[in-house]
């Protein structure tokens, strides 16, 4: 195999970059940046230390929910009588009353934009039968999400030292919350919600400070601090950002505070598309002269703004093969090398044809 590098975007030897300045110092417990789309952690302080994330936890009980719903375990239409238990649950309520049938809709609505600790009960008992049922469901789905950090004990974030999680397992979670149920995540944009004439505002002060904020949750207890989760977008480039152990009048502060500094220093690019020709490769004895190799999926990265610039892209394959080819076998590798020669992505070539060989008689 030969080797050929290819500089796309600019020349190495002599660039130097600006540097960025240093992420800000919110004084919090816990704070994580992340990008979903390509997994990345742009800002963290003690990401990873598990701590009572008070209603926080009704993401988790969020996604359970929807997930349930897309596999037609249960139905928006459902309308589930109150128990007891749902209707004196303490904390921040939408006033649902025992004995009464309420829609799985509303009880969602109430849960996510009233905040209401008796709605995701509710919500709970309907789905696994009990509380304690359903938190074996959201530790089920933590695993799953590889929240390596969280051990769920109840339904709605009320003081519980068994109910913990972390920073960063509260933007996977965020994350998937987004990619996988955007109908469901759309709620969390909601500014309001009515239920039995009493109309309660969104907890999430960021959907009124700025339009490229489009959900994601608060919480507060004693234990917990104050607590917000944010998710925004500029332009193709969305952001979750986690804060914990707050203060009340700061944390929205926190959170924008940590947007500001992704937004204005890093960036999401696609550098190579699926099935983008990348090289092609003379073929021998073959009804086709050439062949082009490509890879199965996109390159998305994010990087500093100031970094960009700075790669270079090395192929690894042969000049030539001999037919028969068959498309999607590897072809060769490509690296993604950074400007301090970090390979950051190695991932396989693909032939993006298939090429009979020639004939005897040809």
């Amino acid at each position: 195999m030969n080797k050929l590098k290819i500089n796309l975007l600019l020349a190495l030897t002599f660039y130097v970059s600006a540097a960025i300045p240093n992420p800000p110092d919110l004084g919090v417990g816990s704070y994580v940046l992340y990008e979903p789309t390509t997994k990345k952690i742009l800002v963290s302080f003690n990401a990873d230390e598990p701590v009572q994330p008070a209603s926080l936890t009704k993401l988790m009980t969020s996604y359970v929910v929807a997930d349930y719903i897309k596999e037609d375990f249960i139905s928006l239409d459902d309308a589930p009588k109150i128990s007891i238990k749902a209707w004196k649950t303490e904390g921040s309520r939408m006033f649902i009353r025992e004995g009464k049938k309420v829609p799985v809709s509303e009880l969602i609505k109430g849960m996510i934009i009233q905040s209401g600790n008796d709605a995701s009960v509710a919500l709970a008992e309907h789905v696994a039968g009990s509380e304690e049922n359903f938190a074996y469901l959201m530790n089920g789905y933590a695993t799953e999400l590889g929240m390596e950090n969280t051990s769920f004990n109840n339904a709605t974030g009320l003081p519980d030292p068994l109910n913990v999680t972390s920073a960063y397992d509260l933007a996977l979670l965020t994350s998937a919350l987004i990619n996988e149920f955007p109908e469901h995540y759309k709620l969390y944009s909601e500014k309001s919600y009515t239920y039995a004439g009493i109309k309660q505002p969104n907890r999430n002060r960021l959907l009124w400070r700025s339009e490229i904020f489009d959900g994601a949750k608060t919480g507060y207890h004693s234990q917990a601090g104050y607590c917000l989760v944010g998710s925004a977008i500029r332009g193709d480039m969305r952001l979750v950002a986690v804060v914990l152990g707050s203060e009340n009048d700061k944390r929205s502060n926190d959170v924008s505070a940590l947007m500001d500094y992704g937004f204005r220093y890093f960036v999401t690019e696609k550098l190579f598309s699926e099935s983008e020709p990348i090289k092609d490769l003379r073929v021998v004895a073959g009804v086709s002269d050439f062949v082009s190799i490509g890879l199965k999926e996109d390159i998305i990265l994010t990087l500093q703004k100031n970094k960009r610039d700075n790669l270079s892209f090395e192929v690894s394959a042969g000049s030539q093969i001999l037919a028969p080819i068959n498309a999607y076998d590897k072809a060769g590798t490509l690296k993604v090398i950074d400007d301090e020669n970090n390979v950051i992505v190695e991932t396989d070539l693909i032939y993006l044809d298939s090429v009979e060989e020639l004939g005897f008689f040809q």
